[in-house]
């Protein structure tokens, strides 16, 4: 009985990320003085998705960066990244859910997370007027 006991309370715990932090993270694009840029968020987890800055966005986890490209008429090109790193709680699972909870928020993504906020900037070109 002890041993069913410690083996529920083994699976319960295991995937603590996934269950506390879970498997999507909400995050900002903001492109500073060039607001209604069209930006474009690629990477291995997200594939890829089109917003309009300023921007809020909901994304699956993963362990790829986001790299970020921007566009708007009478700016340069602006590029960046939405750096991802391991979730603190991913060191205190492998002590109390062992290999099977970091597995479980491996394979989903959960140990994972994304800068909150991201800043793309994008120079002027002097002298353009932007077309109507």
């Amino acid at each position: 009985m002890l041993r069913l006991a410690a083996l529920l309370l083994f699976v319960s715990i295991a995937g603590c990320a996934t269950i506390t932090r879970g498997t999507t993270q909400t995050i900002a694009i903001h492109t500073p003085g060039a607001h209604g840029a069209r930006c474009t968020l690629s990477s291995g987890s997200i594939a890829s998705q089109t917003v309009i800055t300023p921007a809020t966005i909901t994304v699956e986890k993963g362990m790829d960066n986001i790299a970020v490209q921007c566009r708007k008429e009478c700016f340069q090109d602006g590029t960046g990244v939405v750096v991802s790193s391991m979730e603190a709680m991913t060191a205190g699972n492998l002590l109390v859910g062992g290999v099977i909870g970091l597995g479980v928020d491996a394979a989903s993504g959960a140990m994972n997370k994304y800068s909150p906020e991201t800043g793309i900037f994008m120079a002027p070109i002097p002298g353009c007027r932007a077309s109507a």
